[in-house]
């Protein structure tokens, strides 16, 4: 069983993360860190009849330490918010020094654990706990993953409704790769399953819809909030995921994550083939085991239209990464 910790658990992605993890059988500790709130979370999460016992951290007394001691998983959901005209990036130095700070905290209390990061610019805050860690001399690329799973679930989303089949979303399953933000994100619509025949504007439109769900939840919620429910969601069921391959189970589907293609040396040279270009991370369809990634799988074929996205993605994913990179050099 399991002792999971989430960071940034009082926030509007981390307090509806933190009930879904609580509802999971796999996790027998659940341990809440953030700035403020988490004890008050943690009692009322408490309350709930399920197995996982459930404390609250802050700051004070060492308590990211404390919430980090023993743990099997971090997610981290902590970080600003993106706002109405906000792009993914324009997030990066709001976001980065406090992702810099929790990976400096889970190489010191808990190097073996799997690190789930939800933080945006998901592009770059992954490359930043990479550099972290390789500095602390822990960094297993097999364990770091930047959770990408709601661009998955928008996907299988808007495709079952463009399909009239909305009633199955659940059922379609559509491959998303590259990043996690705007042009980077590109659904392989070609791919879907059940699959279905959209003409050109549709899977231009979808496409789009796919890469930019995010802006809709913010024009939705009248620029009040942003994807939290719905992220929540993504970064739970992917977390789940990670434990059930822990305990030794073999999903049939592969799970889709913003990894270091160095995880699996053999699986990245199929994809770079197809990408025609050499990135460091890239969000690929893999599965798990229990060490972390298992195989990298490859691309598959793609249409026309799909191969140019995925050069679009790499060339804004370069300057992505190496922002990332360069954030932790200038740390040094």
């Amino acid at each position: 069983m399991v002792k999971a910790t989430v960071i940034g658990a009082a926030g509007g992605i981390g307090q509806p993360l933190s009930l879904l993890l609580k509802q999971c059988p796999l996790v027998t500790e659940l341990s809440l860190y953030d700035v403020v709130n988490t004890p008050g979370v943690a009692v009322d999460l408490s309350h709930i009849n399920t197995a996982a016992t459930v404390t609250g951290f802050t700051p004070e007394n060492d308590g990211l330490a404390k919430a980090l001691k023993g743990t099997e998983i971090v997610v981290i959901p902590a970080g600003m918010p993106r706002k109405p005209g906000m792009t993914r990036d324009d997030l990066f130095n709001a976001n980065a020094s406090i992702v810099h700070g929790i990976a400096e905290a889970i190489a010191k209390n808990a190097p073996k654990a799997f690190v789930l990061v939800i933080s945006n610019p998901v592009n770059s805050t992954v490359p930043i706990c990479a550099e972290v860690f390789k500095k602390e001399g822990i960094y297993d690329p097999k364990r770091l993953f930047g959770v990408t799973t709601l661009d998955v679930v928008r996907a299988g989303t808007f495709v079952s409704e463009a399909a009239g089949k909305s009633q199955d979303a659940a059922k379609y399953q559509v491959p998303v790769v590259g990043g996690h933000s705007g042009v980077t994100i590109v659904p392989l619509l070609s791919q879907a399953k059940p699959s279905f025949s959209p003409d050109q504007k549709q899977v231009e439109q979808l496409t789009e819809r796919i890469q930019f769900g995010g802006d809709e939840v913010v024009k939705a919620k009248e620029a009040k909030g942003s994807a939290t429910l719905s992220m929540a969601y993504a970064g739970a069921r992917f977390a789940i995921a990670v434990m059930e391959a822990m305990s030794g189970k073999t999903s049939e589907s592969p799970e889709y994550s913003y990894v270091d293609l160095t995880s699996d040396a053999e699986g990245s040279k199929a994809v770079t083939e197809v990408i025609g270009s050499n990135t460091a991370f890239f969000s690929v369809p893999l599965t798990l085991g229990k060490n972390g990634v298992e195989k990298i799988h490859p691309l598959g074929k793609l249409s026309d239209f799909e191969s140019s996205a995925v050069k679009k993605a790499v060339e804004a994913l370069g300057d992505n990464i190496a922002k990332g990179v360069s954030f932790k050099a200038n740390k040094l």
